[in-house]
């Protein structure tokens, strides 16, 4: 069985059309600290920015949902100012800020942060394009939705109930 690779824990805010916050802690089991690196156990940068986009995806996601009717499935596609300013440790739980600088039809650009404590450990921005494969059949889009909703509602407590989603799982 095949799980999806979450990295987020939870969502404490989201203020459509401008920006969320959630957290992550990364368990010292996590098989990447095997290697990354032996003797002193870091989260990758790259496992930092992965969460930082799926916080996005979520606030994006949201936001186009309530304005134009339809979930834009956000795909991470550039990144910019990208700066690591602090190891994360194993058990360290990481703040995820994320804050919508630009939302277009087709497109987001969003400046997100993680901070450990008060101190910013990463920081970029990251580009986000919508629907890279158009979805014709409307009962996967409406699936995908499902799915997309359903995971936005775990992760935030605070998510309101829409009828646009069905059966949400």
């Amino acid at each position: 069985m095949i799980s999806r690779w979450l990295l987020v824990d939870n969502i404490e805010s989201i203020e459509p059309g401008v920006r969320a916050q959630g957290s992550k802690r990364f368990d010292p089991s996590e098989r990447f600290f095997e290697d990354h690196f032996p003797g002193f156990p870091v989260v990758p940068g790259v496992i930092l920015l992965e969460a930082l986009a799926q916080l996005s995806g979520k606030l994006i996601g949201y936001t186009v949902r309530l304005e134009r009717g339809d979930w834009p499935f956000p795909i991470l596609s550039m990144m910019n100012g990208v700066k690591f300013r602090r190891f994360v440790r194993p058990d360290e739980v990481v703040t995820l800020e994320a804050r919508i600088e630009a939302l277009r039809d087709e497109m987001a650009a969003v400046k997100v942060r993680a901070k450990v404590g008060k101190r910013v450990v990463t920081q970029a921005e990251q580009i986000f394009v919508f629907n890279a494969v158009p979805l014709e059949d409307p009962a996967e889009l409406q699936r995908l939705e499902r799915i997309e909703f359903g995971y936005l509602a775990k992760l935030w407590p605070d998510c309101p109930d829409h009828p646009w989603v069905q059966g949400t799982p």
